[in-house]
């Protein structure tokens, strides 16, 4: 277990929010791919330099994609800031250049760029709280 695993308190709090519907052939256990999720959102690692000991990346990667198109990633957000009493909340914004990759099509559902004077932008919201945990993401478009 490295520093990145979830422990047993953690994984119970968050798998009532994790989709579980089985069908055809049995499932990657969701705590391994949420470890190995975690390892590569905190060193920043490309998705091919996951190390072996959580599952193949290709499943870590299109668990993440799956999630994301699904909402599960806010959900979770959601589940964790309403925990938390906050007395202070912080929020932060950014606007990010924008690159279109030639696989990208015109009308994607989560495309989220927007045309300014400095060309295709995004803008990028955190909130976060006293301690610096992130409690909500936003991204919109950057006109």
């Amino acid at each position: 277990m490295s520093r990145f695993d979830m422990s047993e308190l953690e994984c119970s709090f968050i798998e009532p929010i994790l989709p579980n519907k089985a069908r055809g052939v049995a499932r990657v256990d969701d705590r391994r791919v949420l470890n190995s999720i975690f390892y590569k959102l905190r060193t920043g690692v490309p998705w091919r330099d996951v190390p072996r000991r959580y599952d193949p990346y290709t499943t870590v990667y299109n668990r993440f994609n799956r999630w994301t198109r699904a909402g599960v990633w806010d959900r979770l957000m959601d589940a964790v800031s309403d925990v938390h009493n906050h007395d202070l909340v912080m929020i932060d914004g950014t606007s990010v250049r924008v690159t279109i990759q030639p696989q990208q099509s015109e009308n994607s559902l989560f495309r989220c760029m927007g045309r300014s004077r400095g060309g295709l932008t995004n803008k990028i919201y955190s909130m976060v709280n006293e301690h610096g945990l992130l409690l909500q993401f936003l991204l919109t478009k950057g006109q």
